[in-house]
């Protein structure tokens, strides 16, 4: 009987956690790919007016679109915690190591074997490229806010999921260009380095020095409880973070309406190796984790950490570097499209596994 209640207890927890939007995000974005579709069939002219609003390759309502779904997170990463990093470092040397080291690189090398052997004979060369450059600054995104969400539902230590992200936060300012330009120049793409730097300055390094003005400013106002003015304020724009995402989505599709009407397969060939990435990737930075015996608390969502992506930057950046209309934008959605379902069904098989940890009793 007790037990049935916890796990009542826990379903309830879970639901509050994750909410309608994120829980059916990729409900959401598929309605919204249909939308996308279809308004841009129908009114193309409109859509070709918006592609064109731009600066340096930046588009400028994208651009707004973005902050407003970056803005929020930066609100919420708390740079004080910094100081724990010395603590327990397992837990972020398995982070590290499978965000920088590995995973833009495998995420590059999967898009090579895929779009220009396994798949060369269903897409041209010059969309082999654009797909694999999407992957690539997929790879090179590791996630910020999500992790959050899925560190609470695997019960992870909220602490030390907050000194990850803001340490991966801090990695990403510095090391996301380079990582992208390498990359890119391997796959042959000639990368525009003022739109990249634009990209980095704008989404990152602006976004961020906003976030923490932000946080300094409501801790002060509010000095008693800092914590719920904080999570009050980033809880109401939570609900116009969502509505960019899915604007974006929209305007996204209506750009690439005839290519997809035409291939309709190639989001299924996109999300293929996307999804192969990402199970890779939790499955290393997992049982590398159990191999050297990391709390549960920490090791789930050390390995989520790093198989979630940062996609608004992704796509964001796509945008800029390669067009409203590119594959590369339209492989940054596709991730958005099979994220969250990948991500629930590896929530449950960390929480499945728990018993499997030291330190956990079954």
């Amino acid at each position: 009987m007790t037990s049935n209640l916890q796990k009542q207890d826990t379903a309830r927890e879970d639901k509050e956690v994750l909410g309608v939007f994120e829980k059916w995000l990729s409900l959401w974005v598929a309605l919204c790919i249909a939308s996308g579709i279809a308004l841009g069939t129908l009114f193309p002219a409109v859509f070709r007016f918006l592609a064109g609003l731009e600066y340096a390759s930046v588009n400028l309502v994208v651009a707004v679109l973005i902050w407003v779904m970056v803005y929020p997170m930066m609100v919420n990463v708390n740079f004080a915690s910094l100081r724990h990093v010395g603590e327990r470092p397992k837990g972020l040397v398995v982070t590290l190591v499978v965000n920088w080291l590995i995973k833009p690189f495998s995420m590059a090398a999967l898009g090579i074997l895929f779009f220009e052997v396994i798949f060369a004979d269903y897409v041209g060369p010059e969309d082999a490229q654009q797909y694999i450059a999407g992957m690539i600054l997929l790879g090179a995104a590791p996630c910020t806010a999500m992790v959050f969400v899925w560190s609470n539902m695997t019960k992870g230590d909220a602490t030390y999921t907050l000194v990850q992200v803001s340490l991966n936060d801090i990695i990403m300012v510095i090391a996301f260009a380079p990582i992208v330009a390498l990359l890119l120049g391997v796959t042959d793409i000639i990368v525009p380095w003022e739109t990249l730097i634009l990209s980095v300055l704008l989404y990152i390094i602006v976004a961020m020095a906003a976030g923490m003005l932000t946080r300094r400013a409501l801790q002060k106002d509010t000095e008693e409880n800092s914590g719920a003015a904080i999570e009050k304020f980033s809880g109401a724009l939570k609900p116009f973070a969502m509505m960019g995402l899915l604007v974006t989505v929209v305007l996204l599709f209506a750009s690439q309406g005839p290519t997809i009407l035409n291939y309709p397969e190639r989001i299924g060939l996109i999300a293929i190796p996307l999804i192969i990435q990402s199970y890779g990737i939790f499955a290393l930075a997992y049982f590398a984790a159990w191999l050297w015996r990391i709390p549960h608390s920490v090791a789930g969502p050390s390995a989520l950490i790093g198989t979630s992506n940062f996609f608004e930057l992704a796509v964001a950046v796509a945008i800029g570097l390669f067009g409203l209309g590119s594959g590369a934008a339209l492989t940054t959605v596709v991730g958005v499209l099979v994220e969250v379902p990948v991500m629930l069904s590896l929530v449950a098989f960390v929480n499945r596994t728990k018993n499997s940890f030291p330190g956990n009793d079954p």
